[in-house]
């Protein structure tokens, strides 16, 4: 796991970045050991602090990097854009060529974030004996708080990896065991989701209102809900995770219904529950220019649909979001080193319509922008997009992009249309065909109908046509239909966020097999489409390798069997 003098990194050298100033001196008078023990722990503060640069660790490019890798690169949403030649790693993950020497491997900033958390968990008790103003309930909810962060990126790693050394006990000197084998992905999922039972009550369940950027921006109970509806999903435990869904959607329906209640005079169609949910409409309150949902839900951020995002002050001093404007683009440079794949850049306006089902998707002109008559960047998190629908051909308009050094789009890890679309699948797997009774065919019949009615009303949100159309039921009236429908809802909802990979490895886990992963990936074409199609055959090769480095500095680690060796590119036969 490379955790050799982590703590060092894990202690204080982030807090030097994130909260402190002046540390310099500090730090040379006297052992780390000596300053972490017998001057840092001590107040309430120090471990607010910690938890600050764990925040600040998730924000690093290398982190969004990988978030952004393991979990859309290998997809069918992705393929190598402007650039790209200069970064082999990226090339070859979009040749489906991954060895052991890939950069985009390397986890060491995962393990990173997780010892510091494990290190606050560890700590925090004794701080509150000391500091009679950390109160148990604020102990307890900062516990809740490192617990989450540290769970998020083992789920992180376990979807990219599948079995990862896991453990909870922080790293603080170098006289202790660093080998760890891999634990197996099931029993790293069960402790991840026991650990976030027994912590969820105690989490914060709202700041207050005027500190705006913590409302989305640090993990409440609501985030640590959205994250137990995943990872039941990833479990099979279908009723949790519904029930899971149903708690997050309720506590941002209610939120946004308390706001509604509380405000005087008439309130706009606009602005009322969409069927029943708190989604932000995209049509305008006046004019023929869409995008009112995409504008405030990705460049503006910290929306009423976001349970948890990365937050990127919008100033220059602070933190820039480099994954968005190096990766997606920049006002220098566009696409970036990623862009969509050309059928889905071409679906609409060549009305292929093998993702967006017809031409008044706003979400269409809204992620993805043309260049020319035969090339697409994404505009997803880089730029503003409105759609004029005052004519039959629609025009979309965009807004300027930033700068290489000068993104603050925040980076969005779960929001309202994320989670009802979980729920939605996990509907889908509650229909049991082998109950023929009349109960069992109407239980089946509803949860049919649930399912669908959260894909209709997400779609019909970004439904620019002049009469706002449903998505037609009788279409889609199976299990394996409405299944397919809400896969393909979530891919043209949540493109180019970071969950399209995991989705189709989740349904891997579930088939079976990898049959529809590599239907959707073929479509995007290869320069080795027969190679790559017979490499994702094998169920091992849908996880990562190893990196070298892990593999050499932990013997106790095995490579993944997809990868051979891991040396090389070679599979094992």
């Amino acid at each position: 796991m490379k955790l050799k003098n982590i703590f060092i990194k894990s202690g204080v050298a982030l807090l030097m970045g994130a909260s402190l100033s002046s540390c310099s001196d500090f730090l040379e008078i006297e052992p780390l050991n000596e300053i972490v023990l017998e001057k840092f722990w001590n107040e309430e503060s120090d471990v607010e602090n910690m938890i600050a640069g764990c925040y600040s660790a998730l924000q690093a490019q290398v982190v969004v990097d990988r978030m952004m890798a393991w979990g859309e690169f290998r997809s069918d949403n992705l393929v190598g854009g402007t650039n790209i030649q200069n970064d082999t790693h990226l090339q070859n993950i979009f040749k489906e060529n991954l060895n052991a020497s890939n950069a985009y491997t390397s986890w060491g900033e995962f393990y990173d974030i997780i010892n510091r958390c494990n290190t606050t968990i560890y700590y925090a008790p004794s701080v509150a004996d000391k500091d009679p103003n950390f109160t148990k309930t604020e102990l307890n909810a900062s516990i809740a708080e490192a617990s989450a962060i540290r769970d998020l990126c083992y789920f992180y790693l376990i979807r990219a990896f599948r079995d990862v050394p896991y453990t909870t006990v922080p790293y603080l000197d170098d006289t202790q065991k660093m080998n760890q084998p891999a634990v197996k992905f099931n029993l790293v999922l069960d402790s991840l989701i026991m650990d976030l039972e027994k912590v969820k009550d105690y989490a914060m369940v709202k700041y207050p209102e005027k500190k705006t950027y913590y409302q989305k921006g640090r993990i409440t109970r609501d985030a640590i809900y959205a994250m137990l509806c995943d990872m039941y999903l990833w479990k099979k435990d279908y009723a949790k995770a519904v029930n899971y869904a149903d708690l997050v959607i309720k506590s941002l329906t209610d939120d946004y219904q308390n706001k509604l209640d509380n405000r005087s005079g008439s309130i706009s169609a606009i602005d009322q529950m969409q069927d029943g949910y708190p989604l932000i409409s995209d049509k305008p309150s006046s004019g023929n220019l869409y995008g009112d949902a995409f504008n405030s839900i990705f460049i503006d951020g910290n929306s009423r649909e976001s349970i948890f995002e990365l937050i990127y002050m919008n100033d220059n001093n602070f933190l820039a979001n480099k994954f968005v404007s190096y990766r997606f683009g920049n006002s220098t440079t566009f696409p970036g080193y990623v862009k969509p794949a050309d059928f889905i850049g071409s679906d609409v306006r060549d009305e292929l319509f093998a993702v967006y089902l017809t031409k008044n998707d706003t979400r269409y002109y809204e992620n993805v922008q043309a260049i020319g008559s035969s090339d697409f960047g994404v505009n997803k998190y880089v730029a503003t997009a409105s759609v004029d629908v005052s004519t039959t051909t629609y025009q979309p308009r965009y807004g300027s992009r930033p700068s290489e050094q000068y993104c603050h789009s925040n980076w969005i890890i779960y929001r309202l249309t994320d989670v009802m679309l979980m729920k939605a699948e996990a509907l889908c797997e509650m229909i049991n065909l082998e109950d023929e009774s009349e109960m069992g065919k109407a239980q089946n019949d509803s949860l049919l109908k649930q399912a669908y009615r959260i894909v209709n009303v997400i779609n019909k949100r970004s439904n620019c046509a002049t009469s706002n159309q449903d998505i037609k039921y009788d279409s889609y009236s199976s299990k394996n239909l409405m299944a397919n429908l809400v896969m393909d809802e979530r891919q043209r909802e949540l493109m180019f966020e970071g969950k399209r990979w995991f989705d189709l490895v989740r349904r891997s886990l579930r088939d079976g097999n990898t049959n529809y992963l590599v239907s959707q990936v073929m479509r995007k074409g290869s320069d080795n489409a027969s190679v790559t199609q017979s490499k994702l055959a094998k169920m091992d090769a849908i996880f990562w390798p190893y990196n070298k480095d892990e593999l050499k500095v932990n013997d106790a680690l095995q490579q993944n069997p997809a990868f051979g060796s891991g040396e090389n590119s070679s599979y094992s036969r």
